[in-house]
């Protein structure tokens, strides 16, 4: 399939990607969860705990009241955000030392989604160039990497990933159609070679967006000169 569609590409790069062990994520899909995580002190609370730490440290370092700090932790430490490391007995009192979950933190993108879309709406997500729809796609995708991916980790297996990423340009919106048909059956001749009706499922998604504006970006240089 790459093959077929460089012709069309300006810089392609394909990646394999077996993640290896101890690249840990967690997964977060409970809307109390992300919303404990969602206040700006909560997120600086979370940065400075990728190294384990305790309430009075992290009072110092941001100089905020110990009581306050503390109330925090453990409101993070209740939806299991922020783990106990170790309990330190100093001066009589007991030091809580704890940490954020290891490795990234991932939130199901479908986690906050409003009212289910009226049946005009689930007419145009279908529509395989509304951005409705590639965004729609992408939370998915998100969403069932990332599960699949805590469960790899918890099993001690891999998860074996790949990733296309292409940078082109278009003269004009019937190039994209056009583009668009090309891959598609670039894509359809892959399958037929490739499908295995006893193999293990894969879902391939392919999709393609505007690339965010730069300062560098002479479209936009030429949109400020007019």
């Amino acid at each position: 399939m790459t093959r077929a569609v460089l012709a069309y590409l300006t810089n392609i790069t394909v990646k394999w990607i077996l993640e290896p062990m101890g690249h840990a994520m967690t997964f977060v899909e409970d809307p109390e969860r992300v919303m404990a995580a969602l206040s700006p002190l909560r997120r600086r609370l979370l940065r400075h705990l990728r190294e384990p730490a305790s309430a009075t440290q992290l009072a110092a370092a941001l100089d905020l009241p110990r009581q306050r700090v503390n109330y925090h932790l453990r409101a993070l430490e209740a939806v299991e955000l922020v783990e106990l490391v170790e309990e330190r007995r100093r001066r009589g009192c007991v030091e809580r030392i704890v940490r954020a979950k290891p490795g990234a933190f991932v939130v199901d993108p479908t986690v906050l989604d409003g009212e289910p879309a009226s049946p005009d709406q689930a007419t145009r997500l279908q529509d395989q160039f509304a951005a409705e729809h590639l965004v729609g796609v992408a939370a998915t995708t998100v969403r069932d990497v990332a599960r699949m991916q805590v469960k790899a980790e918890e099993q001690g297996k891999r998860l074996l990933t790949f990733t296309i990423e292409a940078d082109l340009r278009f003269a004009s919106a019937a190039d994209v159609h056009r583009f668009t048909e090309h891959l598609t059956d670039a894509l359809r001749r892959a399958a037929d070679d490739f499908d295995d009706p006893a193999g293990r499922p894969y879902r391939v998604v392919i999709g393609g967006h505007p690339a965010p504006a730069t300062a560098t970006d002479p479209a936009e240089e030429e949109q400020n000169d007019e």
